[in-house]
């Protein structure tokens, strides 16, 4: 049978497709922008026909009707990562949540340590040969349809066509639905002097020739937006997203100095503009990869200066880094900063920055802390951590002993905030 019979035959409704459903169910959905809407929505309407069906993925976009407490028992969402759309469910316990390393998620599915019954995600159109691209997020993705009993694809136009290892074969698919609503998009954050000024300080400390990973948020954007007079930047991120476009559209990102992959931006998902999404369709120097190979501390730490940058809401004394935990309630998750700060401290000439502003909550609270918080989920540990920069300087942690630690993360905090982190040092024999 021809690809195009097959993909006529596999061709259903929303629907139609839940027929794909067995109760106790599973659901794996991509990373982000690359949740299929159709077929969400669907399942939502659709819940109450089900019982035990489990919905994963990292960072949920949107509030879809399954996202409802009242039906947890028929659909639950089991998140990898928060994301907007979970983080409430989460922190008031109707939202489940499997803590892992990103990296870490297509062996754990590989393993059946986290189930994938089924696979539901967004899909470029079908080429040619009778293959789709999943590129708005390959990640833990690929391994699900690997994995998985039932594939079920939206097919949509507006979805680029990536190279890399993120293609899916018509004769893998088990049913598919066709929409061509444009793909969502999702802005910069807001950049404020607070977040310009800690991008400075990092913008400084990158050398022409780095290979960049770039962490969501206002920060690391900020960085961003502050090199693009920079020559022959390289990139291996996890996320790919309007930053890294525009330092391509203005010359600072070549590759030509990467000597791993050379030549090549490497990622795993795809966070942005409509722009965005056409500059990935069929672009020869970027391609998607699942977040096994993107996020490997060993394979990524192959980049010569590999530049780390990624955000943190808590930074205590010894450098341990709270970045998914508001205290014991559950904000985000671990995602790829364990991962590339290890990458970035494997990498020869590496640098893995954690970028928190000095203070929150209108400067009455201290993002420097003498102990985190009380249940705070630590994300990258003291072994880990390289670099801390808020917007008053920079500390240097590897290789520093306790007390010098404690004195250089005490000189970056807010100035209000000194005297009484030097006292509490001293009381818990810090200093």
């Amino acid at each position: 049978m021809s690809v195009q019979a097959q993909y006529l035959q596999k061709r259903v409704s929303a629907a139609d497709a839940m027929r794909q459903l067995r109760d106790g169910d599973a659901i794996v959905v991509s990373t982000g922008v690359g949740e299929p809407p159709s077929l969400l929505t669907a399942l939502s309407e659709q819940r109450l026909d089900f019982h035990g069906i489990r919905v994963s993925q990292v960072l949920a976009m949107r509030n879809y009707a399954y996202l409802d407490p009242a039906t947890v028992d028929h659909v639950r969402n089991v998140a990898y990562f928060y994301g907007g759309a979970t983080r409430a469910g989460g922190q008031a316990g109707w939202v489940d949540f499997i803590p892992n390393y990103f990296s870490e998620i297509p062996a754990q599915i590989e393993r059946g340590q986290i189930p994938a019954d089924v696979v539901f995600a967004m899909a470029s159109s079908m080429d040619s040969h009778g293959y789709f691209a999943i590129s708005l997020g390959a990640d833990y993705t690929m391994a699900a349809i690997a994995k998985a009993r039932a594939v079920v694809l939206e097919v949509n136009p507006n979805v680029p066509f990536a190279y890399g290892n993120c293609h899916v074969h018509i004769s893998q698919v088990s049913a598919l639905v066709e929409s061509s609503d444009p793909v969502l998009e999702v802005g910069l954050p807001k950049i404020g002097p607070v977040q310009q000024a800690i991008g400075r300080q990092v913008a400084d400390l990158i050398e022409d020739g780095s290979t960049l990973q770039i962490g969501y948020g206002g920060i690391p954007d900020a960085v961003v937006m502050q090199l693009t007079h920079k020559h022959d930047l390289g990139i291996h991120t996890e996320m790919i997203g309007d930053g890294i476009m525009t330092l391509v559209e203005s010359g600072a990102v070549t590759n030509r100095r990467k000597n791993y992959l050379p030549g090549k931006m490497i990622a795993t998902f795809a966070l942005g503009s409509a722009k965005l999404y056409r500059f990935m369709d069929r672009n020869p120097a970027l391609e998607i990869h699942p977040v096994n190979f993107t996020n490997d501390p060993m394979l990524a730490g192959r980049n010569d200066n590999l530049v780390a940058i990624n955000a943190s809401l808590q930074v205590d004394l010894l450098g341990q880094c709270g970045s998914e935990s508001l205290g014991h309630l559950p904000y985000s998750g671990t995602g790829g900063q364990s991962d590339f700060v290890r990458a970035a401290n494997r990498s020869r000439g590496g640098k893995a920055f954690i970028v928190v502003p000095s203070t929150a909550k209108g400067d009455t609270i201290s993002r420097i802390v003498p102990v985190l918080s009380p249940g705070t989920h630590v994300s990258t540990s003291k072994n880990d951590v390289n670099y801390v920069v808020t917007e008053y300087g920079v500390a240097q942690l590897r290789g520093k002993s306790a007390q010098q630690r404690a004195r250089e993360l005490i000189s970056i905090a807010h100035p209000m905030f000194r005297e009484e982190l030097t006292e509490q040092a001293r009381r818990i024999n810090l200093i």
